[in-house]
């Protein structure tokens, strides 16, 4: 299967996940109505630890939790034993195979916390290493960049949220809609192609998020580097303000993530300026018809409630880089220098 089949899945692969992913969540949820955890501590690494920035900011905005990326290295590398005494741990890996996250699950369960592996592989290291194991259900993922596991993962960390704290009948009602409104984003695939094929020249660029698209600015820029070989460097809109800013210039690509909710009307104003001010050229994966230029939009479909919305988002951001990369006459397929596991200690 090649990254555009896997692409092209996300729909089906989101559909596995609320259709067999639900018996796990609501053991799951019955043992944190148990333990209520004080905080969070999430080990990842690579898109995984993307999806762990998603869920910092969705444990943190939606079930008010305190939460914290660990730092692997400080037991692996140092040999340090960070007190997690309250803290739910996550580890979050596609093959479920990195060494670093397996020690962070082990010091949560030396220590008598709640540990939990999200994974796409119920078999892999994490997940023994953990009391708990919520499966991705994606399918075997073939092409070396993530796509439908990364996908997955969002998904799935939504209905952990649900399981810390229940959902309202009106967010399950969302919940479901998830994999529709993957199917409808997929639908941008030839405006994608097209903007893609007029950047082929294109050899570094910043791209930036804020709130909850963070995550899918950081993601999107991981599959411009591994995948179109691009120099691609992501940022929160508001510290590109504090400072990289002085990167500014016309020959600098600006690609954002900008759709509606509370961060919106701030990027708006930034990518304003950016394109007036600096003559910089943007490319905005937005939902807000209107705020953008035609020329400068890889839209998706309006009405995705803030904290769902990075689920669908990150689509037209793996088609740009796909596309991308056909243009400057890469192989999607084999990717330089890089393997689909990687290990880390």
């Amino acid at each position: 299967m090649s990254l555009r089949d896997e692409i092209l899945e996300q729909p089906d692969a989101a559909r596995r996940v609320l259709d067999r992913g639900r018996p796990a969540i609501a053991r799951l949820g019955r043992l944190l109505g148990r333990r209520r955890p004080a905080f969070v501590v999430i080990a990842a690494r690579g898109s995984s630890d993307h999806a762990a920035l998603y869920a910092q900011y969705l444990f943190g905005i939606r079930n008010g939790l305190s939460v914290a990326l660990a730092t692997p290295s400080a037991l692996t590398l140092y040999g340090a034993h960070p007190r997690l005494s309250g803290a739910l741990v996550l580890g979050i890996s596609q093959s479920g195979q990195s060494p670093d996250i397996v020690a962070v699950l082990e010091e949560a369960r030396e220590q008598g916390c709640l540990g939990v592996a999200i994974t796409n592989d119920p078999d892999s290291p994490i997940a023994a290493a953990a009391g708990e194991v919520l499966e991705l259900h994606a399918g075997v993922e073939a092409a070396t960049a993530a796509t439908k596991t990364y996908t997955s993962e969002l998904l799935t960390v939504a209905l952990l949220s649900g399981a810390i704290d229940p959902l309202g009948a009106a967010e399950r009602k969302e919940l479901g809609r998830v994999p529709g409104w993957l199917d409808q984003a997929l639908a941008v695939e030839p405006t994608a192609e097209r903007l893609a094929a007029g950047q082929a020249a294109m050899r570094r660029c910043v791209v930036l998020g804020r709130g909850f698209q963070y995550a899918t600015a950081r993601e999107w820029a991981l599959k411009l580097q591994e995948v179109a070989q691009v120099m691609a460097g992501p940022f929160s809109a508001a510290d590109f303000e504090h400072g990289p800013l002085a990167l500014a210039e016309p020959d600098l690509a600006v690609l954002a993530v900008a759709t509606a909710g509370p961060p919106l009307e701030a990027q708006r104003e930034l990518l304003d300026e950016l394109r007036r001010r600096h003559g910089m050229r943007l490319l905005v994966i937005s939902d807000v018809p209107g705020s953008f230029g035609p020329d400068e939009v890889l839209a998706v479909p309006a009405g995705i409630p803030d904290w769902l919305a990075p689920i669908a988002s990150i689509v037209p951001g793996q088609f740009h880089a796909y596309h991308l990369a056909r243009a400057k006459g890469l192989d999607t397929e084999r990717l330089r220098s890089i393997s689909k596991v990687t290990t880390t200690l």
